[in-house]
C-alpha cells in the first residue's frame, strides 16, 4: 500500500507548513504576488533512496516552520520540480513563459483513464494532454569575424533631381482617382533636401515541436500501436524543413501510439438519442400545437392531419442521431499527432532622420542591399558607422534569442543592412508652399497635403 506522507498546497501569498499526524503539510507562495518577504511559489525537491528526512528547500531558502522534511520511500530515488501558485500564476502567459494553450482540431478528447499508458509517454495524461517539446542544443555557428565597413562610406545612393521628383509625383496622382495632375505639372519645386538611412533587418526562421493526443473514426484501417515497438522521441522524427525563411505547419502520426477504443461519445452505438423529439421520433405540431385542430377552427389541422404531431425534421423521424465523434462507426483510433511549426521572426529598425516621413513606410521600402550575413547563427553586429545600427543588431538577436531559446529549434537566421534614400520635397503652387516625400529606391511618394484633390476618402500612400 502506498502511504502519503507529503502533501502540496497553494496559495497562502507565504510560505508556511507544519506537521499532522507524521503527515508533513506544506503550503507555498503564489507565483507572482507575495505577503511580506517571501519569494515566489517554486520548488525542488529531491527525493532519495535513504529511509531518512531530506531538507524541504523554499524558494530562496526561507524557513517554512516544518519541525521535519520529507520522509523520503526506500525504493524511490528521482528529482522533481513542482510548479505552486494558484490563480496568481498569470506570469505563465505573455511574460516569457512557454505558453501550453493549444488548440486541438478534434472534439473534446476522452478522459485519460479510457487510454492506455505508453511507455514515455505518461506526462500525455496531465496537465491537458498536451506537451510542447523543447528541441536539443545545438552548438553556436561560425566565430566573430571582423569587418570592413568602407564601402559603407564610400557607397552614395543616386540622387534625386527636380525632374526625378516631378515624374514620381506625376506617377503617384495618376494612380488616384481623386487626384488632379494640374498641380503636378504646374508646381514650382523650390528645394530637395535629401538624407540616406540605415535599414537593420534580422530574420530567425525556427522550428517547434507540440505533441497531443487525438482521434479519429476507426474504419478497420491497420493498427500501428505499441505491440510493433516503442515511439520515437519527437525530436527524432525526421520530417522534411520547408523552405528557410517560409513559415508552414504540419501534423504528423507518431509511429506506434495507436489505440482502438469504443467511443467515449455514444459509448460504442455508433448513434444517440435526438434531442429535438427526445428519441419518439414525433413533435409536436407547430401549427396547432397537438390540439389536433386551430383555435375557433373546426376542421381538423392540415399540417399534421389531425393526429397533432409531426415527423421530427431534425432526424428525420428516426428518434436518433449518427454520433458525429466516430461517424457512426462505434470505435475510434487514438493515436499522438505531433504538430510542427516554422515560423520566421521578423525585427526590423531603421535609423533616425530628420523629416517627417511615417516610419511604417520606411520599414516597407525598398533598399539598396549593403550587407547580408546568413547561417545557423548569426553574431551581433559591432563596429558599424552608425552605432544605432549595431545597437540594434545586438538588441534583435538578443531578444530572438531569449523568445525562442526554451521553445523552439533555430534553423537559420538572417540578418541585412539596405540603404533607403529618402527625399524632402518643397513647392509652390498659387503662392502656397506644400510638401511631399519620396522614399525608397523605387521612388514611392507619400503627400502631406496635395492641393488638388476632390474627395477625401482616398489613401495617401
Amino acid at each position: 500500500m502506498t502511504r502519503v506522507m507529503a502533501v502540496f498546497s497553494d496559495h497562502h501569498h507565504q510560505n508556511v507548513g507544519g506537521t499532522y499526524q507524521n503527515l508533513d503539510m506544506g503550503v507555498s507562495s503564489a507565483i507572482r504576488c507575495q505577503l511580506g518577504q517571501d519569494t515566489h511559489g517554486l520548488r525542488v525537491i529531491t527525493v532519495t533512496n535513504r529511509e531518512n528526512h531530506s531538507p524541504f528547500p523554499p524558494p530562496g531558502g526561507g524557513n517554512l516552520g516544518l519541525s521535519q522534511g520529507l520522509q523520503c520511500h526506500p525504493t524511490l530515488s528521482f528529482q522533481f520540480v513542482v510548479f505552486i501558485g494558484g490563480a496568481n500564476t498569470g506570469l505563465l502567459k505573455g511574460e516569457g513563459v512557454v505558453d501550453l494553450s493549444f488548440e486541438a482540431e478534434s472534439p473534446v478528447a476522452p478522459p485519460a483513464e479510457l487510454l492506455e499508458r505508453l511507455p514515455s509517454y505518461d506526462w500525455l495524461f496531465q496537465g491537458g494532454g498536451q506537451q510542447i517539446f523543447f528541441p536539443p542544443s545545438e552548438a553556436p555557428g561560425r566565430a566573430l569575424e571582423q569587418r570592413c565597413w568602407s564601402s559603407f562610406l564610400e557607397h552614395r545612393v543616386p540622387l534625386v533631381t527636380e525632374e526625378v521628383a516631378r515624374e514620381a509625383l506625376l506617377s503617384f496622382v495618376s494612380s488616384k482617382c481623386c487626384y488632379g495632375s494640374t498641380v503636378a505639372g504646374d508646381l514650382i519645386i523650390q528645394g530637395l533636401k535629401q538624407q540616406t538611412l540605415a535599414r537593420y533587418r534580422l530574420e530567425t526562421f525556427s522550428e517547434s515541436r507540440i505533441s497531443e493526443w487525438t482521434f479519429q473514426p476507426f474504419t478497420n484501417q491497420s493498427v500501428d500501436g505499441p505491440q510493433r515497438g516503442t515511439s520515437p522521441r519527437l525530436w527524432d522524427i525526421k520530417v522534411q524543413v520547408p523552405p528557410m525563411f517560409q513559415e508552414d505547419t504540419r501534423k504528423f502520426q507518431v509511429p506506434h501510439s495507436s489505440l482502438v477504443k469504443e467511443c467515449h461519445k455514444c459509448h460504442g452505438r455508433g448513434r444517440y438519442k435526438c434531442s429535438g423529439c427526445h428519441g419518439a421520433g414525433m413533435v409536436r405540431c407547430p401549427s396547432c400545437s397537438g390540439a389536433k385542430r386551430k383555435a375557433k377552427q373546426s376542421r381538423r389541422c392540415q399540417m399534421c392531419s389531425g393526429s397533432g404531431r409531426r415527423r421530427c425534421s431534425t432526424c428525420s423521424g428516426r428518434g436518433s442521431k449518427t454520433c458525429t465523434t466516430c461517424k457512426g462507426e462505434k470505435k475510434l483510433l487514438h493515436f499522438i499527432q505531433l504538430v510542427i511549426m516554422w515560423k520566421n521572426s521578423l525585427f526590423e529598425f531603421v535609423s533616425e532622420h530628420r523629416l517627417n516621413c511615417p516610419r511604417e513606410l520606411l520599414a516597407k521600402a525598398k533598399g539598396e542591399s549593403l550587407f547580408k550575413d546568413e547561417n545557423t547563427a548569426v553574431y551581433p553586429i559591432v563596429d558599424f558607422p552608425l552605432r544605432e545600427i549595431s545597437l540594434a543588431s545586438q538588441r534583435g538577436i538578443a531578444e530572438h534569442s531569449a523568445a525562442l531559446a526554451s521553445r523552439a529549434r533555430v534553423l537559420q537566421q538572417r540578418q541585412t543592412i539596405e540603404l533607403i534614400p529618402l527625399t524632402e520635397v518643397h513647392y509652390w503652387y498659387r503662392g502656397q508652399t506644400y510638401v511631399y516625400y519620396i522614399y525608397g529606391t523605387d521612388h514611392r511618394v507619400y503627400v502631406v497635403d496635395y492641393p488638388e484633390r476632390y474627395c477625401c476618402g482616398c489613401t495617401i500612400i
